[in-house]
């Protein structure tokens, strides 16, 4: 009944807190306002943020593992050899950008109601964990949400972010 419905409300506002503030988005739309709040976010976040990391690291393993797993596959079939790795990591690149920034904004135009710049925007600054807070999702009292749009949006966050993180470091190995 009505206490298993705030129990999972409850935990979706926890889930987006912790998909916010673990990665260190810092949108300021989130805050503890009590100085035993205040304290709690500390302690969590000396925790939360290393454990965070390492899940977003692992993750990103996991996205890298899968590449070169198509990649070697690609070799064994076709006989490639450095043809196969770049085709791969091209086409990793490419699913990526679109997944991660290039169609979100087309659900955010239409679900906030914003332009595709500002959706695109709002994607690269998110998942780049700068989070100026300029753009939230979820906050417009005059739109409607479906109950699934926060819950997909924390899961593409979460992605995202390793996969963001991959592209930085294949960036920095190549510029190395």
């Amino acid at each position: 009944g009505g206490s298993t419905l705030q129990g999972r409300r409850a935990s979706r506002r926890y889930f987006r807190f912790n998909t916010s503030f673990l990665p260190c988005l810092g949108y300021g739309n989130l805050s503890p306002s009590t100085v035993a709040g205040r304290i709690f976010c500390i302690l969590f976040a000396l925790f939360g943020i290393p454990l965070n990391l390492v899940l977003l690291n692992e993750i990103g393993q996991l996205m890298l593992l899968g590449v070169q797993r198509c990649a070697h596959h690609l070799e064994e079939m076709f006989h490639w050899q450095k043809k196969a790795s770049l085709l791969i990591k091209t086409c990793a690149l490419v699913t990526g950008l679109l997944l991660f920034l290039l169609l979100p904004p087309f659900l955010f135009s239409d679900k906030e109601g914003w332009s595709y710049e500002e959706g695109f925007y709002y994607s690269f600054i998110t998942l780049s964990t700068i989070g100026f807070g300029d753009y939230v999702i979820g906050m417009n009292p005059d739109r409607t949400y479906p109950d699934w749009y926060k819950n997909v949006i924390s899961l593409w966050i979460l992605f995202g972010m390793a996969w963001l993180a991959l592209v930085i470091k294949f960036c920095i190995n190549f510029l190395e």
